[in-house]
């Protein structure tokens, strides 16, 4: 009965009917949250086995299979039907869930998690692409940022869920219900989505050289990729060494406290919404360059939050607006490059923006390591101001954006 209520909720035959958009941003936010629930339950989980070190390796395996998937799974979206290939990484996804909780041992529980990163990202940046082909051009902004506001929402709320559904009744518990829901979600888009054949009818192989030529023959998606790797980077700067600089002098936070902090995030969601508005009148260019000048500008506030937290509160919301609403501004130009296709146009841009998030986490490791809060400031901006640049370089004869 919940299957069919949510089928015939979202059904319907219309351009993106309302409903339809916000059970995919369901979707994504539920699935993404796969990938977060094991953050703050690694060492109840450690506990649970004798190897307790390796536990530790779990995140990194979820962030692998993510990296796998963006560039060999995702391209798979235009070659076969979406609608059963959305269902059965949902099946593959469950049955990761399913694996994690009942794992025997530390290894089999990393390689459920490598499972759960690569299934995890395959279904949200193939619902992505899916969503902005059937949106008209007028909407596709605002369609594509109700899809990353659920997928914000989907990760603030994760590590929340994880923390009380843990201490009531186990972390095992946990993967079970999350795989329960992935079903659910299967099963609802399996009814929901409209039936379609395959985009381009080519093998695989061909599919994967012709998102290599795409990237190298479309200078707008290698500059917004480029742009989107800097964003990515400098989030990943701040949040990977914030919780250390909260728990010591001055802020003494702990682990309740910094989750908590955690939840300042949600003004991205917002950002989105307004940036999609945006988007669907043809002003991403002047605004794209607003926002990465906001975000250079925010770690200023940032520098100065290492003994303030009104500082540190201010830098944090200017920096995610900055970062979530440049992030939706390129996906509705990068979408937008194309007709059809656009899980190449995912593929590539997701790569570039994982990427960025990646090297931005390293250095900002490496940042607090050797310099403190203010190297980690000076790096955030750094990678904020290597997307201005990337961003500058349209202006000099480049191709027209919006």
């Amino acid at each position: 009965m919940i299957i069919e209520a949510l089928g015939r909720w979202a059904g319907g035959t219309d351009r993106t009917p309302r409903r339809m958009v916000w059970l995919l941003a369901a979707a994504y936010g539920l699935t993404i949250a796969n990938l977060y629930y094991c953050q703050p339950l690694l060492p109840q989980m450690a506990d649970s086995y004798a190897s307790s070190s390796l536990v530790g390796y779990l995140t990194t395996a979820g962030q692998l299979g993510y990296a796998l998937a963006l560039p060999l799974v995702v391209p798979l979206g235009d070659i076969v039907r979406r609608r059963p290939l959305v269902c059965v990484l949902l099946l593959v996804d469950a049955a990761a869930l399913v694996a994690t909780a009942t794992a025997p041992a530390a290894g089999a529980l990393l390689a459920a998690g490598a499972v759960i990163g690569l299934a995890s990202a395959s279904v949200v940046n193939i619902l992505v692409p899916y969503a902005a082909t059937t949106a008209a051009d007028n909407e596709r902004g605002r369609v594509v940022a109700t899809m990353l506001s659920g997928g914000l929402v989907g990760i603030l709320l994760s590590r929340t869920v994880a923390g009380l559904t843990a201490e009531l009744f186990g972390w095992r518990v946990l993967y079970l219900a999350s795989a329960a829901v992935t079903l659910l979600l299967a099963a609802a888009l399996a009814r929901a989505m409209a039936p379609s054949a395959a985009e381009v009818p080519i093998g695989y192989a061909a599919q994967l050289r012709a998102t290599v030529r795409l990237a190298a023959s479309e200078p707008v998606l290698r500059r917004r990729s480029l742009i989107g790797a800097g964003v990515f980077g400098s989030f990943g700067v701040f949040w990977t060494t914030v919780a250390f600089m909260l728990a010591e002098p001055p802020y003494r936070y702990g682990e309740a406290e910094i989750g908590l902090f955690t939840l300042v995030g949600a003004a991205g969601a917002l950002a989105a919404k307004v940036a999609g508005r945006v988007a669907d009148r043809g002003r991403q260019r002047p605004w794209t360059g607003a926002l990465l000048l906001l975000g250079v500008a925010s770690f200023g506030a940032v520098a100065l939050g290492g003994r303030s937290l009104p500082w540190l509160i201010a830098g944090l919301l200017a920096m995610d607006v900055a970062v979530h609403a440049t992030h939706l501004l390129n996906m509705s130009v990068v979408y937008g490059l194309v007709d059809g296709a656009r899980s190449r146009i995912a593929s590539v841009y997701m790569t570039f923006y994982t990427l960025g998030g990646v090297a931005g986490t390293a250095a900002g490791a490496a940042a607090y390591r050797f310099g403190g809060w203010t190297a980690v400031s000076a790096t955030g901006a750094a990678f904020m101001a290597a997307g201005l640049v990337a961003w500058a370089r349209e202006g000099r004869g480049g191709p027209a954006e919006g």
